[in-house]
């Protein structure tokens, strides 16, 4: 009988209650001999007991260095190339990617949330919780429980994005158990996920401002529903539904639009500051539906930032296949198209405002000082092992308020979004095509052109407002949608631009079964020349060689937990 998972499940819980030191006396008036709690007194004390749940918010973790040295997933795409050539994101592009060589790999923190989540759900309704916020013991246990209820379903969800699918544990395992447990089935995970999305819903307030000021940062419903919506729609997407059932595209589609009918959320005016809760002026703008706490730090900007801004590292450098995505901002038209105006000697003007939101490329101003990727310019290629490798940096995510490396630093307020509002409209833009193609035409544009033309009234240069995705082009230039087939290159591509760093493209390439198309290939940079003042050439060049085979759709599982648990069994091709 295998009995290490267990071990695994029980450490994170077991650390929390050692964590637990006394503080005077317990609920019951006793302590142990070394002055920690048991698990009994936890639940016997009313603020050990809430702090439970509270620590269970402690697995989600930001995204921004999975390396330790500032490495995103991004740089495991063709998004970015990272500029440490001895990163281990790396093992995701050059085809070393296996059981003995992982990255993010979160298998066992997940489990172990889930293990504490299943323990709460157990010992919450026996425990002795005070009530809060004016509710009864019931009403507040249940809510609680709703909170529990969604954390269990990220959890899972994080596992089958990752690895296809999971050991189902909807309760508290005991040790001696047969622990040795295979996975469940795609469908199976898909159908506990949404069970656990449905029981948050019913338990939790609807959106973040339903929670007070205090709380806000909690599960709520609209998190639950943005969750169901995108599990949902990886269900539908090719790499899990290869006939195409439109019965699955539909579904999907009705979990994105239920989130949008609570009214909760909306597009918030102001892009770049959406990250950035220092400016944008309260934490959970209208846009944000679930996300990390909000930490102070400025290792975003010191891991991402040009090399010459008071030596930060770079590390995330866009390449020219995501560059090239933006549109024109005039006529809303890909650079691709002959009628776009795109020249080819001016290549960053005149583009989608989200490129120099997202992105800084040479002649972009950071910080009231301009960015110089040219060939010897203080940002430029090869001018020491941190500068840039495509030509680009990240700019998304960083603040121009942010100090580093200097005497007196400072510090900016930043989550990771896991969920905001552009996702949920897209999603539904998305799944709707799929399920009806051009007879539900109007209802598409509407939620991308929602997207397209975010607004700014106070500060214009805060707008993207790029012309809106139609039939017709607005010069009269007949610019036609003419299919189902056109309409899903325009959402995928919107999707690219919107969410670029945010990790959707990593997955999204996958579910859609293209990755040996875009991933397995060279991607490229630009090598620009000053000529004279103001007068540079550009050159594309290959940046790195890519691979990406049919097993890399799927995560392998850690020849750890396959040594511990070998009926879990490995993914096909590892």
């Amino acid at each position: 009988m295998k009995k290490n998972i267990f071990y695994i499940l029980l450490a994170a819980s077991a650390i929390y209650m050692a964590g637990c030191k006394k503080d005077g006396f317990l609920q019951d008036g006793t302590v142990t001999p070394n002055g920690d709690v048991s698990e009994a007194q936890v639940w016997a004390n009313p603020d050990f007991a809430r702090n439970f749940l509270n620590n269970i918010y402690a697995t989600l973790s930001d995204r921004y260095n999975l390396d330790n040295d500032g490495a995103m997933l991004a740089s495991g795409s063709d998004e970015a190339v990272n500029s440490n050539l001895n990163s281990s994101i790396n093992i995701l592009n050059n085809g070393t990617w296996g059981p003995v060589r992982v990255v993010d790999d979160v298998y066992t923190a997940m489990y172990s949330g889930i293990r504490k989540t299943n323990m709460f759900l157990v010992n919450a309704p026996k425990s002795v919780i005070i009530p809060s916020d004016g509710l009864t013991f019931a009403q507040d246990i249940a809510r609680l429980r709703g909170e529990a209820f969604f954390l269990r379903a990220f959890f899972y969800f994080e596992l089958v994005k990752r690895y296809g699918s999971a050991v189902l544990v909807t309760r508290v395992l005991n040790a001696d158990e047969n622990l040795d447990l295979p996975r469940n089935t795609f469908d199976e995970c898909v159908r506990q996920i949404s069970l656990d999305c449905d029981s948050a819903i019913e338990r939790l307030p609807i959106g973040p401002t339903d929670w007070a000021v205090a709380s806000r940062g909690r599960a709520t419903q609209t998190a639950a529903m943005a969750l169901k919506a995108r599990l949902l729609l990886y269900a539908a997407s090719p790499q899990y539904n290869p006939s195409g059932d439109a019965a699955k595209w539909q579904a999907a589609a009705d979990a994105a639009k239920r989130l949008m009918d609570t009214g909760k959320h909306a597009i918030y005016s102001s892009y770049p500051n959406i990250w950035l809760w220092n400016v944008s002026g309260a934490a959970y703008n209208t846009e944000v539906i679930f996300a990390t706490q909000t930490l102070n730090t400025n290792s975003i900007e010191t891991n991402n930032a040009p090399i010459s801004y008071d030596g930060a590292n770079g590390r995330t450098n866009p390449t020219q296949e995501l560059v090239d995505a933006f549109e024109m901002k005039t006529t809303g038209r890909p650079i691709s198209d002959p009628a776009s105006g795109y020249n080819a000697s001016n290549p960053y003007a005149n583009r989608d405002p989200r490129l120099n939101f997202a992105i800084m490329y040479n002649g972009s101003t950071f910080k009231s000082k301009p960015v110089e990727t040219f060939v010897g310019g203080k940002d430029g290629l090869g001018l020491n092992v941190n500068a840039t490798k495509t030509g680009y940096y990240m700019r998304k995510f960083l603040s121009e308020n942010a100090v580093w490396n200097n005497s007196s630093n400072t510090t900016i307020r930043r989550p990771w979004i896991f969920f905001r509002y552009a996702e949920v409209l897209l999603n539904y833009a998305e799944a709707l095509n799929e399920a009806q193609g051009v007879a539900a035409l109007s209802e598409i544009l509407k939620s991308v052109n929602a997207v397209r033309q975010r607004k700014n009234t106070t500060t214009a240069s805060l707008s993207v407002d790029m012309p809106p995705l139609q039939t017709t082009n607005p010069a009269g230039a007949g610019y036609v949608i003419p299919s189902k087939v056109e309409l899903r290159k325009r959402i995928r591509n919107e999707r690219r631009v919107e969410f670029c760093f945010e990790e959707q493209r990593f997955y999204d390439v996958r579910r859609w079964k293209e990755g040996e198309t875009n991933f397995n290939k060279d991607v490229t940079g630009m090598r620009i020349t000053l000529v004279s003042p103001g007068v540079y050439t550009y050159q594309p060049f290959v940046v790195e060689n890519r691979v990406f085979t049919a097993k890399n759709y799927l995560y392998p599982i850690s020849q750890n937990e396959l040594n511990r648990a070998p009926s879990l069994k490995q993914n096909a091709g590892y």
